[in-house]
């Protein structure tokens, strides 16, 4: 990690070394100190280590208080993350409790070289790793602009001979917290076996990832866990792969790493192996018993080349489909998903949860949480709050379905289906309602659920689509300027968003400071007079 430091304990250790306030070559005392106070962490592999104690300590204090849970939103550039932290600081004056989610949907989307791709581990997989180098240096770069600036205000108010301003300039350096937050990276099922899954695992690790997030879909078979046709693999398999991903961890010295093991049991009916029991009662028979299975009689004998099994003392034979793979009973989704989330916390080790479900209902999700916790009491999930769920739609039917029973409504008082996504309901009661119950969702599967970490996985994915449509209806339609003014740079400024100063942003005025430290008076600067984003200055 870089220095943690304060001003006045680097001003007393450098002045001690140069007692005439500049190095050799003539650099200043004080340039050392920013370059210094500017690299908040050495490596991104002591980001991996120093945010993983930032996530123990956050669920530590969601364990003292479930109202404190923490968030992201899925991030496909280092942009998207460096504005999400900066609107949260913005917001809360820290971004304490905010995280950024890697996901591999996205990375498959829209961040390879292979074009876009459905989310089924198509892409290349140094793609994963590339991406959380890339937000964290955009992270650590925010870094660098805020502190540049601090120093900028400092050395201004030294110039004045303010020394009121100065103390608070000094003040600010030393309390800056960095933009650096914690990464819950998406390793999809491992990218091949349990080996090719450690490898990867420390390619994240040491791209900064401090938590690793992992399904118990087949690699080869993966799919989105939004869609049909996911195909489990055997509880004892998924333990190799969590082993893997904590030596991984445990190699690199991240001591606090953390893992996320998610369920997609809940909508996948399909294994390709039947493990090998060894004992009853063991990982590999509590997999098999939810086999669909039939009978094997005189009338319908095993034949050449078909598969048999003794389940319960009887003979059956495997629902087996023509491309090779078994079938689970119906209905069975919801007791695969406790059996796997703890068999992952009591043999796999891991730390959080992940159920992939079909809707967003808390109960369906607290019901769950609560057979599990009568085995582990401690058990917390990560939540993917899913663009994939029609979120409309949803909770407007689960109000519906509150007052029908409770006899608040008739039954025919409003429609069902897709008509319950009419705007004319949006200021109605039920819409009302309905909004009500989105807008403390997330409190609410904190509280009940036991979900530590709510995150929705596409936000940005969504978000620029929508705006890009937006301005492009109005750019190119008869607004022209005025559609690009009013729906962007004005919205910019009245919100207080930095990059509406796009050169400043990306660095302009921290390359004009390090020129002046090197060049001194000589320097050719870029911020000067006629440099228009000057006209921004209202803006601050």
């Amino acid at each position: 990690m870089g220095t943690s430091r304060s001003y006045a304990e680097l001003a007393t250790e450098l002045n001690a070394r140069f007692p005439d306030g500049t190095a050799p070559g003539g650099v200043s005392v004080d340039d050392i100190i920013q370059l210094r106070l500017q690299n908040t962490f050495d490596t991104h592999l002591d980001i991996a280590r120093a945010m993983a104690k930032v996530m123990r300590a956050d669920m530590a204090a969601y364990d003292a208080d479930p109202s404190r849970f923490t968030q992201s939103l899925g991030c496909w550039s280092g942009f998207h993350a460096q504005q999400m932290v900066k609107s949260v600081k913005r917001l809360n004056g820290t971004a304490r409790g905010a995280y950024v989610y890697l996901s591999g949907w996205m990375v498959a989307g829209l961040r390879n070289r292979f074009g876009h791709l459905p989310d089924q581990s198509m892409h290349e997989k140094t793609a994963v790793a590339d991406l959380i180098e890339e937000i964290y240096v955009s992270l650590r770069q925010a870094d660098e602009v805020a502190i540049n600036d601090l120093f900028k205000a400092m050395k201004a108010a030294r110039a004045k001979g303010d020394r009121a301003a100065e103390r608070e300039a000094i003040a600010a350096i030393d309390c800056f917290e960095t933009h650096v937050v914690p990464i819950i990276a998406d390793i999809d099922a491992g990218f091949g076996n349990e080996h090719a899954t450690y490898l990867l695992a420390k390619e994240l690790i040491k791209a900064g990832a401090c938590c690793i997030q992992i399904e118990n879909q087949v690699s080869d078979a993966k799919q989105c866990g939004h869609q049909d046709g996911k195909v489990t693999v055997p509880r004892e398999d998924f333990i190799e792969k969590l082993r893997a991903v904590r030596l991984a961890f445990e190699e690199l010295g991240v001591d606090d790493g953390v893992i996320v093991a998610r369920t997609d049991s809940l909508g996948a009916g399909l294994t390709q192996k039947i493990p090998v029991s060894q004992r009853p009662g063991d990982l590999a028979s509590e997999y098999t018993k939810w086999l669909k299975v039939e009978p094997v009689t005189l009338e319908k004998p095993l034949h050449e080349g078909e598969l048999g099994l003794v389940l319960n003392g009887e003979l059956v034979r495997p629902v087996r489909l023509p491309n090779g793979l078994f079938a689970f009973k119906d209905g069975s989704g919801r007791a695969r998903v406790i059996e796997d989330c703890i068999a992952a916390l009591t043999e796999g080790g891991v730390d959080l949860l992940w159920i992939e479900t079909d809707t967003p209902n808390v109960d369906e999700i607290a019901g769950m949480v609560a057979e599990i916790r009568q085995v582990v009491p401690n058990a917390k999930l990560t939540y993917n709050n899913s663009p994939s769920f029609n979120w409309t739609l949803n909770i407007r039917r689960q109000v519906r379905t509150e007052w029908i029973a409770e006899g608040r409504i008739a039954a025919d008082a409003y429609p069902d289906g897709a008509l319950l996504m009419s705007a004319k309901l949006d200021d109605d009661e039920l819409g009302r309602e309905a909004d009500a119950r989105l807008a403390r969702f997330q409190a609410d599967i904190a509280a009940r659920a036991g979900v530590f970490h709510n995150l929705i996985t596409l936000p940005t994915f969504h978000l620029t689509a929508l705006a890009t449509d937006e301005l492009s209806h109005g750019y190119f339609g008869p607004d022209r300027m005025k559609a690009y003014v009013n729906r962007v740079q004005r919205e910019e400024i009245r919100r207080g968003i930095s990059a509406v100063k796009h050169q400043h942003e990306v660095g302009s005025d921290l390359g004009d400071t390090f020129k002046e430290m090197v060049a001194g008076e000589r320097a050719l600067k870029a911020g000067g007079h006629a440099n228009t984003m000057n006209q921004f200055a209202a803006a601050e």
